[in-house]
């Protein structure tokens, strides 16, 4: 029997078990719904430092050592703590500077808490255990277009979405990747959740723009992205240190009307003192350096014990602000702060890409409009 019988045949016994194994049908679902990719492989650390993490798989999973040797077999659906042991990792029986978990059958891995796509690698280093995915690009996008976009959004939005993630993971990639892995799963590098976050959608935004990426001079770019801007975004050299790039120019943005688009806030002064530090509480608050949209570089903060110039960024932090685009003004003993957007403000605006695509605009008139000057090109 092939695999997807299998999986077919498997699906129907599970359903006459009961609700409680719900999960098991939806990700052996997922097996017959997405097509095979061809390999351009990632490598994703989901967990970094640990003592130890759960790992197991769907289905059978050969073990390998460091060298790449098979080394046992790892029983379907059990789970099994990967330890730390110095320069050594153990999974059961096994140890080695490194362990892989190769399921069978296009089986899954479970790493931490969730399943993935893929294969799994244990990688012994001085601080713990880096458990990483080694995943298809393309799937990988599955994951994260449901984890950074809600997979309900017009197609033409999670296509570009799609081309988004994907030049911003191949720049990562060639940028600030380890010997180790290429991205993490976080949002300091695109929110990557497994198989959970996956739907039929984002499969199909990935697979139809699969192999697309954003280029400038030759080279894939620093596709950015965010939430809202608030009406229009900023160049790069506005909001990060560094040289400005042709591509992450400011431009209007069409986000009005997303529920991130206002927003406002309220604070005593006592409350804002004690959240920056250092000056008692606060007096005044007065923008000294702003980007040519608004948004805050610097804030001179005056109070009872002193004061402090804050960075838009130290203050987004500490105040949980969405974003650094926002005015303030003070009533009596409290402060006011009317804000717009969620996020930094450069490349892609999700909720742009949201409305444009609702007007009926395709995802590469939006890419086009976010990065200026870059251009849809094709993986070679």
């Amino acid at each position: 029997m092939t695999s997807r019988g299998f999986a077919v045949s498997l699906i129907s016994r599970i359903a006459k078990m009961g609700g409680r194994y719900w999960w098991l049908s939806f990700f052996l679902w997922i097996i017959l719904v997405a097509p095979a990719q061809a390999a351009s492989e990632l490598r994703v650390a989901i967990e970094d430092g640990v003592s130890r993490v759960k790992v197991g798989s769907s289905t059978n999973a050969i073990v390998r050592d460091s060298a790449g040797k098979e080394v046992g077999e790892l029983s379907a659906m059990n789970a099994f703590n990967a330890q730390s042991g110095g320069s050594s990792v153990t999974v059961g029986k096994w140890r080695s500077g490194s362990l892989w978990i190769e399921p069978k059958d296009n089986g899954f891995v479970w790493i931490g808490s969730r399943w993935y796509r893929g294969k799994t690698r244990l990688v012994a280093t001085g601080k713990g255990i880096i458990a990483v995915n080694h995943v298809d690009l393309d799937q990988y996008l599955y994951s994260v277009l449901g984890a950074e976009m809600s997979p309900s959004w017009p197609i033409e939005a999670l296509k570009a979405q799609a081309v988004a993630a994907r030049t911003y993971a191949l720049y990562k990639k060639a940028t600030g990747g380890t010997d180790t892995y290429d991205v993490g799963d976080t949002t300091k590098w695109q929110v990557y959740k497994g198989v959970e976050s996956e739907a039929q959608s984002t499969q199909e935004a990935s697979n139809a723009t699969a192999g697309e990426v954003m280029v400038y001079g030759g080279k894939v770019i620093l596709a950015v992205f965010h939430s809202a801007s608030g009406g229009h975004t900023e160049n790069v050299e506005d909001i990060w240190t560094g040289d400005s790039l042709a591509y992450l120019r400011g431009v209007p943005d069409y986000d009005m009307g997303a529920p991130v688009y206002q927003w406002t806030k309220t604070f005593s002064a006592g409350e804002i003192g004690r959240r920056i530090g250092g000056v008692g509480a606060v007096s005044s608050m007065t923008p000294e350096r702003t980007t040519p949209n608004g948004r805050i570089i610097t804030m001179l903060v005056r109070g009872s014990g002193g004061s402090k110039r804050v960075s838009g960024a130290d203050l987004r932090k500490v105040l949980e602000l969405r974003s650094t685009l926002f005015t303030v003004s003070k009533s009596g003993g409290s402060f006011q702060l009317d804000g717009r957007g969620f996020g930094h403000g450069l490349g892609m605006s999700q909720w742009g890409a949201h409305n444009l695509a609702q007007q009926g605009t395709g995802y590469q008139q939006i890419l086009s409009h976010y990065y200026q000057n870059a251009t849809l090109s094709r993986m070679e």
